[in-house]
């Protein structure tokens, strides 16, 4: 029984030895991926996925996508697929490992990880080191006051190390089905190596909104964090998602939460989720000159998407999507519905005149080069885990004849 349970021990590190090997390699080919990150790039609307809707509005912001919840159906992109800089919205994929990973009444204790990035240029709430909140006032903290600091501690507190937290979010990242993510921090504090894409947010949001604690944190306008053992006083907060805040000009009917970003390459990123008619999109702009942009942006892509799909067509989608294989016909569009929004209204800033600027597009052939040696590493690093593993066996098995020999 001895035996059996050292082979068994012997075999787990084999095992782990092998996936630290692909962990490496898979390293290797998102940062190569994005070296791929264009922030000049501009993109051309793609064309309806059915014939009979227009296409959809033309935005400023570099990129943006609008996907249905319940199928995943993208109805609206504009390179949806192009590396981006997430910003702050990556604190969504940290939400969603947070409210997977730990019980909202879990206290969590500052250490330098989390004090580390109370400076005056990280949004910061000021936590003290030694200072202790519940996992559920950190999360409010990081999600509507989009503090840094917090993020890093609540990194720590589930990953047990901030980097293992990291390495949970790109696992999960491909579980969900991201193609073009890489994260390098729990916050979305500048970092060149890290990136995503409209598509991939949108996913991570569709994987959270299936969990209730998420639904609920997302939807929160206002949150008090009690005193704490080094604060004494009560901190306040409130959303800083325009079309969520019910005070805000920007409001949107039916918006049901969302979040902000912004650094200096990535420019302003935004999510939003509305609900209305039974229908629920996600819509994600990345890469806008300002937030009033992003807004502007993300109310003409939701305008059209409840104007000219219904769930009845999305029911139909799910139904054909769920038979055998067999040419089915697409579903019927119906009219579009009274449109949605204030033409009539001043508009709520002045865009700047622009000269007409060619359409490019991001040619990704590097990476397509760069994969067939990718795949041959991989190929090598597994054939050296299993030499190692033979040798590993190799050794065990003389160690135990040399004990036979003694004995």
């Amino acid at each position: 029984m001895n035996n059996r349970k050292k082979w068994s021990t012997l075999r787990k590190k084999g095992t782990a030895a092998v996936l630290g090997m692909m962990l490496g390699v898979s390293s290797i080919a998102v940062s190569v991926q994005a070296s791929l990150v264009d922030l000049n790039a501009v993109f051309q609307t793609a064309p309806s996925i059915v014939a009979e809707v227009p296409q959809g509005p033309e935005i400023t912001s570099t990129t943006g996508v609008v996907m249905e919840a319940e199928t995943g159906t993208v109805i609206y992109d504009k390179g949806a697929d192009a590396a981006r800089y997430p910003a702050s919205i990556t604190k969504l994929m940290t939400l969603l490992l947070a409210v997977e990973n730990s019980t909202m009444d879990e206290v969590v204790t500052f250490t330098e990880t989390g004090i580390r990035d109370v400076t005056p240029d990280s949004g910061n709430i000021g936590m003290q080191l030694g200072e202790q909140m519940t996992m559920q006032d950190c999360i409010y903290a990081m999600h509507i006051y989009s503090a840094n600091e917090v993020a890093a501690q609540i990194a720590e507190h589930v990953g047990g190390t901030e980097q293992e937290f990291i390495n949970m979010m790109n696992a999960r990242a491909l579980e969900i089905g991201c193609t073009n993510t890489f994260f390098t921090n729990a916050s979305g504090l500048p970092d060149e190596n890290m990136h995503t894409c409209a598509k991939d947010m949108a996913l991570i949001v569709r994987e959270g909104l299936k969990n209730e604690t998420f639904r609920q944190v997302l939807s929160t306008v206002d949150y008090t964090i009690p005193a704490t053992n080094l604060n004494p006083n009560p901190r306040e907060l409130h959303t800083h998602q325009p079309l969520f805040a019910p005070e805000s000009a920007l409001y949107y009917q039916g918006c049901i939460g969302g979040k902000t970003g912004m650094t200096n390459d990535a420019g302003h990123t935004m999510v939003t989720v509305a609900e209305r008619d039974g229908l629920t999109f996600i819509a994600v702009t990345m890469k806008a000159a300002d937030l009033g942009i992003s807004s502007a942006d993300t109310i003409s892509m939701l305008d059209y998407s409840y104007a000219w799909f219904q769930k009845a067509w999305f029911e139909q989608l799910a139904a054909a999507a769920a038979q055998p294989l067999e040419e089915t016909p697409a579903p019927e569009v119906q009219e579009p519905v009274e449109e949605v929004g204030s033409a009539d209204e001043e508009p709520l800033y002045q865009e700047e005149e622009a000269g007409e600027t060619e359409e490019k597009t991001v040619v990704s052939s590097r990476l397509t080069e760069l994969r067939p040696k990718l795949l041959i590493a991989l190929a090598v690093m597994i054939v050296l885990t299993v030499i190692l593993f033979a040798i590993l066996v190799i050794k065990k098995k003389k160690r135990r004849k040399n004990r036979k020999k003694r004995k």
